[in-house]
């Protein structure tokens, strides 16, 4: 099992509004998520965090504007090799802009319209819970066809 980051970037908690990317290309091609990926050897968590947000949509965040959400562990059963943990985070302050990058198409929804038909199917299980301010620990195993959730277990956590 490897390490990845999840960002999302909201105006406040509980948030009105929150930034989605659309994934162009690679794992999760046409899904809307927030922006992260995998830490890279010798790099911290936050800093993979910082690094990403600015990778996949322009914002430059600062490590202490970062605030720990959420820990999930995804299983894939009929693709271990895409099993993975993620550390999951909102930021609300920000510079810069936002723009399109190769990967990624940034765009902001209301939290009511949030786009869950065209996210990974876990999402409309742990995200509603974060965009409103708790903490989250939890896992998701997939079915057969590594989209369709068979199971999710989600605790609410007071503090990481």
């Amino acid at each position: 099992m490897y390490s990845t980051t999840l960002c999302f970037v909201v105006d406040g908690l509980p948030a009105r509004n929150v930034l989605l990317g659309m994934k162009k290309n690679g794992f999760g091609k046409g899904k809307y998520n927030g922006f992260g990926g995998k830490i890279e050897q010798n790099e911290g968590i936050k800093a993979a965090v910082l690094r990403e947000l600015e990778e996949e949509c322009g914002l430059i965040a600062a490590e202490q504007d970062l605030e720990k959400v959420g820990e999930l562990d995804f299983i894939f059963p009929e693709q271990p090799a895409w099993d993975h943990d993620v550390h999951i985070y909102i930021v609300k302050r920000w510079q810069g802009g936002i723009r399109e990058t190769e990967e990624m198409k940034p765009e902001w929804f209301p939290v009511a319209a949030v786009p869950y038909a065209t996210m990974w199917q876990d999402d409309i299980h742990w995200l509603p819970q974060v965009l409103q301010g708790e903490k989250i620990k939890g896992e998701v195993q997939f079915a057969a066809d590594n989209e369709s959730v068979r199971a999710v277990t989600i605790t609410a956590v007071s503090s990481f």
